[in-house]
C-alpha cells in the first residue's frame, strides 16, 4: 500500500467502525471518515478515537474537493447505491461497497451501469469470502477434486430483526438481499453458480411480505447437485455443507469449519488459524487489505458478478411460484 493514498470511508455505523480498526491496522495514513450527523461522529470517535466529518459525503465533496485514490463506503442499505454513484461521478475510480450494494437489482443496475460509463471497479464486500475457515475450505475442495453436491440454510430470526430502529422499513422488507444472501453467495461461491434451480416459497409477514419459508435446489454450472432451505417462522441457523469426494466440509456457524471424512461419522473441528478472524470482524481484514493494495482476488466479486447473481439467482429464491 502506498503511503500516501488518500482513502475515504464513508459511513460512521458499526461497519464503519470495523473498517476503521482494519485501517489502522494496516497502516493507513491519509483516511478521511465521513458521517452525516455530528452525533453519528462524536459516537464514532467516541468507539475509535478518529475524528469523522459531519455534513455527508456531498457537503464534503462540495467544500473540500478533496483527491480520493479509493473510497469504502459502508453506509446504510438504502443510501449504498446512491453514495457509490455520487463517487464514481466525482471521478473516484475504485470503491469497496459493502453488501448488497443497493435495496434491490435496479438499484445495483444503476451502479453497474455507471462503473461501465466511469470505467471503474466497484468490488462488493462479502466479507465471508475471506473467512479463515472458507479460505481452508477452498484448500481442502482443490486437493479433493472439486465438489460434487452442497446445501445451505438461511434461517433468519425475526425477534432479533423486528426490534432493529435503525434498519428501516424498505431495508426489512429486503432482508434476504440485504442479509441472507451473505449465505448464498458463500454456498454458490464454493459450490458453483446455479445452471438449473428449481425453487419454491411460502409465508410472509408484515415486514418481509415476500415470504418466510424458502426451498429449493438445482445443479450448478460445475455439474454439483445443490438444495437449500430456511424457514424464518421456526427455529434455526445459517449453515452451508459442502461434499467432496474425500470430505463433508460444515459451516455451522460460518465462521468455523468442521470435516466429516470418507467412511467416518465423526465430525471433527479443522485446524486453522482463525488469529485475524477474532481480532477482528471476520473476514474483514483481508478484504480490505487486498482491496487497499489493489490485488486482483479471486474471492473478489465484482458489481457486474454481483448483478448477475442478484437477477438469476436471488430474485429467483424470492420470487418462487410467482
Amino acid at each position: 500500500m502506498s503511503s500516501d493514498m488518500k482513502i475515504a470511508l464513508i459511513g460512521v455505523g458499526e461497519m464503519g467502525r470495523e473498517y476503521t480498526k482494519v485501517l489502522k491496522a494496516l497502516g493507513a495514513k491519509d483516511v478521511s471518515v465521513i458521517g452525516r450527523s455530528t452525533e453519528g461522529c462524536s459516537r464514532f470517535y467516541e468507539a475509535t478515537g478518529v475524528r469523522a466529518i459531519p455534513g455527508g459525503l456531498a457537503g464534503w465533496l462540495k467544500s473540500a474537493r478533496p483527491e480520493i485514490d479509493i473510497a469504502i463506503v459502508a453506509v446504510s442499505v438504502e443510501e449504498l447505491a446512491g453514495v457509490s454513484i455520487e463517487l464514481l461521478d466525482y471521478g473516484v475510480k475504485r470503491i469497496l461497497l459493502e453488501k448488497p450494494a443497493g435495496l434491490n437489482s435496479q438499484e445495483i443496475g444503476r451502479v453497474k451501469r455507471k462503473v461501465e460509463e466511469k470505467k471503474a471497479q466497484v468490488i462488493v464486500g462479502y466479507n465471508r469470502r475471506f473467512y479463515a475457515s472458507v479460505l481452508k475450505a477452498q484448500e481442502i475442495i482443490r486437493e479433493d477434486g472439486g465438489v460434487l453436491s452442497f446445501h445451505f440454510e438461511f434461517t433468519e430470526w425475526p425477534h432479533t430483526i423486528i426490534p432493529l430502529g435503525h434498519i428501516s422499513a424498505a431495508a426489512k422488507a429486503s432482508w434476504f438481499l440485504a442479509n441472507s444472501s451473505h449465505v448464498a453467495d458463500l454456498a454458490f461461491f464454493l459450490g458453483g453458480k446455479p445452471e438449473r434451480m428449481t425453487a419454491f416459497k411460502a409465508g410472509g409477514c408484515d415486514w418481509h411480505p415476500s415470504g418466510t419459508v424458502f426451498t429449493g435446489a438445482g445443479i450448478s454450472k460445475t455439474g454439483a447437485m445443490f438444495s437449500y432451505c430456511a424457514n424464518w417462522d421456526a427455529p434455526g441457523r445459517w449453515g452451508v455443507e459442502i461434499m467432496t469426494r474425500n470430505s463433508r466440509l460444515i459451516f455451522r456457524p460460518i465462521e468455523k469449519l468442521q470435516i466429516q471424512r470418507q467412511k467416518s461419522v465423526s465430525i471433527e473441528p479443522v485446524d486453522i488459524d482463525y488469529t485475524l478472524d477474532t481480532a477482528f470482524k471476520p473476514g474483514l481484514y483481508l478484504q480490505t487489505k487486498y482491496f487497499i493494495e489493489d490485488i486482483i482476488h479471486h474471492n473478489f466479486i465484482e458489481i457486474n458478478n454481483h448483478l448477475q447473481n442478484c437477477e438469476n439467482i436471488y430474485m429467483k429464491i424470492i420470487n418462487a411460484n410467482e
